[in-house]
């Protein structure tokens, strides 16, 4: 039932006033019922919200899961590779290849100690041809042809219990003109010009060489400045192998000419007597 409104034209101030009262009041009254109804309405849709969250977590929950596995490809190689080394192909090729590094690696030792011993043998060696052999000019005189001259070289072997075995090369013989040197004929006499000697004691040989050289260096007046060069080959061993060196022996010495004036040598050099035919130097 609706109220019926007052007709405010006939109504007084103080029932005017009673009436805006009233109605303040259920204004006040709707809006309060209002605002209750809305935390109502509020704190069941939180609720309602809350137990779609809890719900939803419980499906989860219960929901079953898959399990993780390898590959299959992965688990049947891991499978092979363990059953392969169980192979006795594998195995034995593996072995092989073992034994060859072996082999390979013991060979490279074995012939690493064979060359140093080959180094040492040698240095030995090469020791022992400057220490136990001993090489000397012993004479140059001159031959009756007028131009011509004949030397004779001596070998000792210090350890005669150890013989050593000698090839003699041709030996050198240079004329030095200005600044350089002038190799001249020269050739072995008898059987040191062939074959190999073998030295116990000592031993000497003869060499012939023609110094027919003009314009040669006069560092002293009247001789000739002349290098002899002996090579030649020594081993302990008659038929050497890799144990054989080589040994170069020079000499120096100042050779008079064929015809030369000895008084003038002897006024210019102020030397006493006939001067020597030649005249040894130190190496140099």
């Amino acid at each position: 039932m609706n109220a019926k409104r007052p007709d405010l034209a006939k109504l007084t101030s103080p029932e005017k006033d009673a009436l805006i009262r009233d109605l303040w009041r259920q204004v006040a009254a709707g809006q309060s019922e209002a605002r209750v109804l809305r935390r109502r309405l509020g704190i069941a849709e939180e609720a309602s919200e809350k137990g779609e969250s809890a719900l939803l977590e419980k499906l989860r929950e219960a929901a079953p899961r898959r399990p993780i596995e390898p590959p299959a490809g992965l688990a049947v190689k891991l499978g092979r590779g363990l059953r392969l080394w169980q192979s006795p192909v594998v195995m034995g090729t593996v072995a092989i290849l073992c034994a060859a590094f072996a082999i390979d690696g013991g060979i490279g030792i074995w012939q690493q100690r064979a060359l140093q011993q080959q180094r040492q043998a040698r240095l030995l060696l090469e020791h022992e041809a400057r220490s136990s052999l001993y090489v000397e000019l012993t004479r140059i005189v001159q031959e009756a042809d007028g131009k011509s001259y004949r030397m004779t070289m001596a070998m000792q072997n210090i350890d005669a219990a150890r013989p050593l075995y000698i090839m003699l090369n041709a030996v050198g013989i240079y004329v030095q003109t200005g600044m350089t040197w002038q190799q001249v004929p020269s050739r072995p006499v008898g059987e040191a010009s062939t074959g190999v000697i073998k030295l116990t004691d000592a031993y000497s040989y003869d060499v012939l060489f023609t110094p027919e050289v003009t314009g040669w260096a006069e560092l002293i007046p009247g001789y000739m400045h002349v290098r002899i060069q002996a090579d030649m080959l020594i081993s302990r061993s008659a038929q050497p192998g890799n144990d054989i060196v080589e040994r170069r022996t020079p000499f120096y010495v100042y050779l008079k000419p064929h015809g030369a004036n000895d008084a003038e040598i002897k006024a210019s050099g102020k030397m006493p007597g006939t001067p020597p035919v030649f005249i040894p130097m130190p190496p140099h």
